[in-house]
């Protein structure tokens, strides 16, 4: 129950709507216990008094009933049911926000299924238990109590025999109540694995294709749907017996009073109207009984989804800002690792001991082979991750003791591969700076040599690029996220292998687009064509999580060390490869 009670405080914005529909509520309900006084009377007028008047008036009485209890009805139904859709968006939002606040951490260690599934599945499961069952629980309650007394007060003989059906409802509510949440938990966490499962097949579609592994993804897919269907049908299985027992129960009961009543009647005990109106009174009664055991389960079912959901609100980011973190004032971008040591197990170190300097102004290159830690040290640098020995210092200050944003804003990356939003040009481009106008936007663009092309495009900046920018080539894509991050101006650049992977005419623009937006400003480059970072002020060559060598293009081929040898090696690769688009030419 701690979780729905923290559901129901995101209700406390709209307590002032709620308490107006509870008002129309309770109106309703107490206008539904009052109509089965009216038909008792009216029934002894038509059996034992046959007066046609008072008929009339009766008539018109429960008429008038049934016209306010219809409208009080319908207000508190457009009250709760607009305020429910209302409370879920606003979950939705504070779920996505919350989202937004992770580390990079948490989406390395979870697949985007599973998250998806969470923010989609598990809401809509608690829809309903948001305001639809408080509202239930007070308009039942009123009923159950009201009626109670009424017919405590007509016959306790009678109102004994309702009674006696609490207890059996209560006891078979918590017991099917505990099978189903557990249900509800486990079908949860199985379509999430399904949403998975598409969401992969849906991203990695060309993969698929070409592997020719559609029968495979739809085994994956399938053996996942069954095994939720698996679960489902057990649900349904219990939910299936759970409402005729409920109902067999009632109606036992109603037939048990009917003989009873009846009897009475007879014996003159009591009046046809009398035993009419309460037996209507007794349904009013059992009906808030069986809602009761319903509600159970549907809480149980909505409390596995919650549980859920308030695991990943309750999940703090690895990286966050200290509570007493200042902004990070304008940096001109001297940057030093000191001492710096990573770990993403425990029992395996990924940055051993990492020491340099980086002057404000300067462009370095990080070299090295696959796995060596260039890519986590430029995470690092970012604050994705925080070391977990040493220091990072900027212009001075330690990272750990400035605010997140404060620094994201003066830190720029072109990433190896580009993704972009499946929006215009302009919005991507525009993605580094809101506010910008036309005329930045298409600055930026030409200064990343991207205008040309984007002209040639049908739309042409509000050309619709796909997800991902599927509509565009690589060298396109890549040239965008170069005009993005010119258009943001960051006083620190980080380059990682943004010129890998792609033809000698993009690569040419490219290169040329990079050199204006390095220019007066601090860059780390990481690149594999080792071409492309002769006129690094410095290179820093990596292996094993270790800076092993350090120096500049020159000092480093002297050296003949690691740098040496694969810049040979490249060098190789590159010969071997003109050899034979030149054979293959001829």
């Amino acid at each position: 129950m701690k979780n729905y009670k923290r559901l129901l405080i995101l209700l406390l914005p709209y307590k002032k709507t709620l308490i107006i529909g509870s008002v129309f509520l309770i109106t309703a309900s107490a206008t539904n216990l009052a109509v089965p006084l009216y038909i008792r009377n009216l029934v002894d007028i038509v059996m034992v008094e046959k007066n046609l008047d008072h008929l009339n008036s009766i008539a018109l009485a429960i008429s008038a009933l049934f016209l306010v209890q219809l409208i009080c009805q319908t207000i508190h139904n457009y009250l709760f049911d607009v305020t429910e859709k209302r409370v879920i968006a606003d979950f939705r939002i504070k779920l996505f926000d919350h989202l937004h606040k992770m580390s990079v951490s948490y989406f390395v260690k979870r697949r985007t299924g599973e998250v998806m599934s969470r923010m989609t599945n598990d809401v809509t499961t608690i829809e309903n238990i948001v305001t639809d069952l408080p509202a239930t629980a007070i308009q039942q309650s009123i009923r159950l109590l009201g009626g109670v007394i009424i017919i405590i007060y007509m016959n306790w003989k009678l109102t004994f025999m309702i009674l006696v059906l609490a207890p059996a409802l209560a006891l078979f509510a918590r017991f099917f109540g505990r099978k189903l949440k557990k249900l509800s938990t486990e079908i949860q966490d199985k379509l999430a694995i399904s949403t998975t499962i598409l969401e992969e097949s849906i991203s990695c579609y060309q993969i698929v294709k070409s592997f020719v592994r559609d029968h495979l993804e739809s085994k994956r897919f399938s053996k996942a749907i069954e095994e939720s269907f698996n679960s489902a049908r057990k649900r349904v299985i219990i939910s299936a017996f759970f409402g005729p027992s409920i109902g067999f129960i009632a109606f036992s009961t109603s037939l048990v009073l009917l003989w009873y009543g009846g009897r009475e009647v007879i014996t003159g005990q009591i009046s046809p109207g009398e035993l009419i109106a309460f037996i209507l009174y007794a349904t009013i009664i059992a009906g808030p009984m069986g809602s009761f055991a319903r509600m159970y389960t549907r809480l149980q079912e909505g409390l596995g989804a919650s549980k859920r959901l308030f695991e990943f609100l309750d999940t703090q980011s690895d990286v966050q800002s200290l509570p007493n973190a200042q902004a990070m004032p304008k940096v001109s971008g001297r940057i030093e690792f000191d001492d710096t040591h990573f770990y993403y197990q425990k029992n395996r170190e990924v940055i051993k001991g990492v020491s340099f300097t980086v002057e404000s102004g300067q462009t370095i290159a990080l070299v090295g082979p696959s796995g060596a830690g260039k890519t986590t040290l430029i995470r690092l640098l970012h604050r994705f991750y925080d070391p977990t020995q040493g220091e990072i210092r900027v212009d001075g200050i330690p990272l750990k003791n400035v605010e997140l944003s404060s620094y994201w804003e003066q830190i720029g990356i072109v990433p190896q591969e580009t993704i972009l939003f499946g929006d215009s040009i302009e919005m991507n481009i525009k993605y580094a700076k809101e506010d910008a106008t036309e005329e930045e936007i298409v600055a930026a663009a030409k200064a990343a040599n991207a205008h040309a092309f984007i002209m040639e495009c049908p739309d042409q900046y509000k050309t619709i690029v796909g997800e991902k920018g599927i509509r565009l080539s690589a060298g396109q894509r890549q040239r965008i996220a170069i005009a993005r991050a010119i258009l943001k101006n960051p006083s620190i650049l980080i380059l990682d292998e943004a010129t890998s992977a792609l033809d000698n005419e993009s690569e040419v623009l490219i290169q040329e687009a990079l050199e204006r937006l390095m220019k007066n400003r601090t860059s780390i480059v990481i690149a594999h064509r080792l071409s492309t970072i002769h006129n690094a002020e410095k290179i820093l060559i990596m292996d094993d999580g270790s800076i092993i060598e350090s120096g500049t293009h020159s000092e480093l081929m002297n050296q003949k060390g690691l740098y040496h040898r694969l810049y040979t090696l490249k060098n190789l690769e590159l010969e071997a490869r003109n050899c034979k688009e030149i054979d293959t030419f001829t």
